[in-house]
């Protein structure tokens, strides 16, 4: 045989998948097993295998099918599966491609209502603890469910009858199909963004666990369990229960039966404010005469009767303490009065205008002293000055010149000598009375020894 005889791996591959393909048996298949190796891929495919105690084969279940799963599959559930066999190409594998799976035994749904009620048990959403009380006495009720339906009349109409008072406040909600757990929750959020409700009835009549299955979705059951405003929940009939009912502050059977739980009932409030009524006349009733009985004893005993002997001693101690306070009034304000008789004379000692008047008289003092101290300096001047005028008017040279002196001037210098004059020069002459202009015309220099 030579080398083309032989076929490529990937050409034996695609022969088998084309019998696979051919195969009428294989496209449609159902088969049952244990789940086992089960991988959730971010992608959302599931891959797994099934097995038996003989067999296993792997299995594949895509995104679009795994999304349509009420069920979260886990290791070791048994189920039937409904799907195509083929040929996995990139390993030469076959395996099973699942197009439906359903838990063997029980329903999906039911699965699902088991696996979510675990895990939320789990992280505490059905904790009596975070249960709300129901008020005793709302004043306003919200309902949220379908307006169309027979649960929003039976509920309106048993509060009606039962808590007139009470206003009904509708949120109409879609309770089955698609839409109906985002609604309800939006409804949930709505109501308490409001908060005008005291209470909240969350609910519809009855159904199949299918058209109930709104109730059992994770969202509706958060909301309830996040809302401020207590929520009683009333799904369905009595036998049937619901992920809401248990993360409700109270579950109610049906939804008239929450509407007898939400209010109270007005006939029994009336009958019950008559019997305490009547019970309380009587404790009054009883207390009066009790009281009248006690009142005519204390009247007849012996103090009341004679009621001015029981205060006569406080009034004779009364007599003597205002006495004694009297006298020690008396004596603490003379005392107070010769304290402040020394206090006052300290203070005139010690006044600014007594300060001030010693000042003046100082003042004066000194400003006498002061005055004939100038006065005496003043004398002395005067004497001195006298003194010096008369030395003055000696040696004034107007005085000579008053007896027939006179001076010369040249050139407004003082002529005192013949050699300061030459001939021709001219001359001023002073007076006593004027002065004159001379020519010199002859000098004579005296000799010495020779008279004038």
């Amino acid at each position: 045989m030579t080398s083309n005889s032989y076929l490529s791996v990937k050409a034996l591959t695609k022969y088998i998948k084309r019998k696979f393909d051919a195969d009428p048996h294989l496209r449609d298949v159902y088969v049952t097993g244990e789940l086992s190796n089960v991988k959730v891929h971010s992608s959302g495919h599931i891959y797994f295998t099934l097995k038996d105690d003989s067999s296993r084969i792997n299995a594949t279940m895509f995104r679009s099918q795994a999304s349509k799963l009420s069920f979260k599959p886990e290791e070791g559930m048994k189920v039937f599966i409904r799907g195509d066999v083929n040929v996995y190409e990139a390993s030469g594998a076959y395996q099973l491609y699942a197009q439906t799976m359903e838990p063997d035994g029980i329903g999906g749904l039911f699965v699902a209502f088991n696996q979510l009620k675990e895990r939320l048990q789990k992280e505490g959403l059905f904790n009596p603890d975070f249960k709300q009380p129901i008020p005793q006495f709302p004043k306003t009720i919200g309902v949220l469910t379908a307006t169309t339906g027979a649960a929003i009349r039976d509920i309106c109409t048993t509060i009606n009858r039962r808590y007139p008072q009470a206003e009904i406040l509708i949120y109409p909600t879609l309770v089955q199909g698609a839409g109906a757990a985002p609604n309800i929750t939006e409804n949930i959020y709505l109501a308490n963004r409001h908060g005008f409700c005291d209470v909240l009835i969350v609910g519809r009549g009855g159904g199949s666990i299918e058209d109930l299955w709104a109730f059992n979705e994770e969202i509706v059951a958060r909301a309830i369990f996040e809302s401020r405003i207590p929520v009683i929940s009333a799904v369905g009939h009595e036998t049937d229960t619901t992920i809401a009912d248990f993360v409700a502050d109270l579950r109610a059977p049906t939804p008239t039966a929450a509407a007898e739980l939400a209010v109270p009932n007005q006939q029994q409030l009336y009958q019950q404010i008559l019997h305490h009524q009547s019970i309380l006349h009587q404790m009054m009733t009883s207390k009066l005469n009790f009281e009248r009985n006690r009142l005519t004893k204390l009247q007849n005993s012996y103090p009341l009767a004679t009621p001015e002997r029981l205060y006569r001693p406080f009034i004779e101690r009364l007599i003597q303490v205002d006495l004694s306070l009297q006298n020690a009034t008396k004596l603490y304000m003379m005392n107070e009065k010769s304290k402040l008789q020394a206090i006052d004379s300290k203070m005139k000692l010690y006044s600014p205008v007594h300060q001030l008047t010693a000042a003046k008289q100082q003042l004066a003092h000194r400003t006498q002293t002061l005055t004939n101290r100038m006065q005496q300096q003043l004398a002395q001047n005067k004497v001195a000055f006298t003194n010096q005028l008369r030395m003055l008017e000696a040696l004034n040279p107007l005085a000579l010149m008053s007896k027939g002196f006179s001076v010369a001037y040249k050139e407004e210098n003082v002529v005192k000598s013949v050699h300061e004059l030459e001939k021709g020069d001219v001359i001023q002459v002073t007076f006593q009375d004027g002065y004159a202009e001379a020519k010199i015309e002859k000098k004579r220099v005296q000799k010495e020894g020779e008279a004038k």
